[in-house]
């Protein structure tokens, strides 16, 4: 290969690099209606640790982020999951538990993949997910779970949100400490 062909071959690297690597993310709870953007982080963090970690995947992945938020907040009295009577711990017993989120991720259609992130309560996804995931039309979509964790694996929170959602198209799941 002659040094021409050679410098051709990186200019048009660099130049699709460029382009891909240009986009601008809309880092917002109302991500825009721009075509382009076909990838969505959507995650819950109770105390900042999975929210870390979402903004590290949008990043990595050039996408944008979506907070599932509660409509009310969870205290540290909330999440003790040694109290039988805390919030955290009385909507993970009750598998009916749907707590109400803030709002719903009203450009969901132009997402061709979620990533859909939480902390794992109690082995599973936190009754909130589920809340996310009934509010919204994700047909067609390739739906990723991240999570974080002191000690668990994201496998059995994978497995429970298939076996809830069959109708969903689900893809790889990560563990993201």
């Amino acid at each position: 290969m002659n040094i021409s062909s050679f410098k051709t071959i990186i200019c048009a690297a660099m130049l699709i690099f460029g382009m891909t690597a240009c986009a601008q993310k809309d880092k917002t709870n109302t991500p825009t209606k721009n075509n382009d953007r076909k990838t969505l982080v959507a995650y819950f963090s109770a105390t900042g640790t999975t929210r870390a970690a979402a903004e590290k995947l949008a990043s990595e992945l050039n996408a944008d982020l979506f907070e599932i938020a509660p409509s009310i907040s969870y205290t540290n009295a909330d999440l003790d999951w040694r109290d039988k009577n805390s919030r955290s711990t009385l909507e993970m017993k009750d598998k009916s538990s749907r707590p109400a989120i803030k709002s719903t991720c009203v450009n969901i259609a132009n997402y061709d993949t979620v990533w859909i992130g939480f902390p794992v309560w109690w082995n599973t996804a936190p009754t909130i997910i589920n809340t996310f995931i009934e509010a919204h039309d994700l047909s067609g979509k390739v739906l990723n779970v991240f999570a974080t964790s002191g000690g668990s694996s994201v496998d059995g929170s994978a497995k429970d949100l298939k076996k809830a959602y069959p109708q969903y198209r689900w893809g790889e799941s990560r563990l993201l400490n």
